[in-house]
């Protein structure tokens, strides 16, 4: 190759890098520019500025595991969905993350697309049998750094059988701790969801010692407000009798429709109320969110660019930016008669 090959190369190399920048920079000033007038126009211009924000994002590592327990005694609120997305979008920027499934139902993994037939070691067999967590922990398929302690049906007895045993209500505590403690820095989980039924029975309880954390989602709807000071309440009992450490440090806003009157009222009642805990970013209703489990897969593999895929990323880096202030345990704000009925309405 002679040096005036060598010379058109790096001409024609450079054209291509201008041409790259130009095109990246008329697509952010464009979107300055947007014609947002239409609720379908300012959703895809949402979308692309959030698509550019979090490109090749990578997310901190907490300084140590955070353990956070995902309920909500209301059922259909979006708990499996938040806990397996969220999962999926920490595990996406760069971090470890186990999911530990402990609904009899075994959506999460499904969602993760983990096998949970009767017989498969799972987390009942960590919480009747004592077998360690780490011989359960199966890798999830479609996303590097995501682990699933799968559920079967088994687990529907066993409410039953932790009702004789000794120390219960610490039966997936120990697990966890022994865990966690055979893992060096490098090897360690940054992030554990425990995902639970929509009940307080015995295997919530054991979440709840777990954890030191709790993650609400909370549909944007005036019933999922109905049930929270009951778990709220329920919640200090747990933070006075069992986990001390336990505390409320993020409520995720699900379901939510910024067109109607409700969603918005919702949210607004639920950012006064508790301004500390909630999610700037809400997790829009969504047809991909809703479709993406019946191919065992989360919304960010199914459809990594649609809404509810973006907007999950988006609560996950929000999520990790706040790991230094939410390892505390602040008091929660007393329930209060913020939900009554007249208070929301469309």
């Amino acid at each position: 190759m002679t040096e005036s090959d060598d010379t058109a190369g790096m001409a024609d190399g450079a054209v291509a890098s201008d041409q790259q920048g130009n095109a990246a920079r008329s697509i952010l000033g464009g979107l300055d520019h947007f014609d947002d007038s239409t609720p379908l126009a300012a959703q895809l211009a949402e979308d692309a500025r959030r698509r550019i924000a979090l490109e090749g994002t990578r997310f901190p590592r907490p300084r140590e595991t955070r353990i956070l327990t995902v309920a909500n005694q209301k059922g259909g609120v979006g708990k499996t969905t938040t806990t397996v997305n969220l999962a999926a979008a920490l595990a996406t920027g760069g971090l470890q993350v186990l999911v530990i499934d402990n609904d009899p139902q075994g959506n999460a993994s499904t969602a993760l697309g983990i096998d949970h037939h009767a017989g498969t070691p799972s987390t009942y067999d960590v919480l009747i049998d004592d077998v360690p967590l780490a011989d359960v922990v199966q890798p999830c398929p479609d996303v590097d750094g995501l682990f699933c302690a799968p559920a079967t049906i088994d687990l529907s007895g066993a409410e039953i059988e932790l009702v004789s045993m000794v120390a219960r209500e610490n039966r997936l505590r120990n697990a966890i701790s022994a865990l966690l403690s055979s893992q060096s820095d490098e090897e360690r989980y940054d992030y554990v969801f425990i995902d639970c039924p929509p009940s307080l029975g015995l295997l919530t309880v054991n979440a709840f010692v777990a954890a030191r954390e709790v993650l609400i989602p909370i549909q944007s709807e005036y019933y999922a407000l109905e049930g929270l000071s009951q778990l709220l309440r329920n919640i200090e009992l747990i933070r006075g009798h069992l986990n001390p450490t336990l505390h409320v440090s993020t409520i995720l806003l699900t379901m939510f429709d910024k067109r109607t009157n409700l969603s918005r009222q919702v949210a607004d009642e639920v950012h006064t109320h508790f301004p500390d805990q909630t999610l700037e970013v809400p997790i829009p209703r969504s047809v991909r969110i809703s479709e993406a489990p019946s191919y065992g897969q989360t919304v960010l593999t199914y459809d990594p660019g649609s809404t509810g895929a973006l907007a999950y990323r988006a609560a996950a880096q929000e999520i990790a930016s706040r790991a230094e202030t939410t390892q505390t345990s602040p008091a929660m704000p007393e329930p209060s008669e913020a939900h009554r009925t007249e208070d929301v309405h469309e």
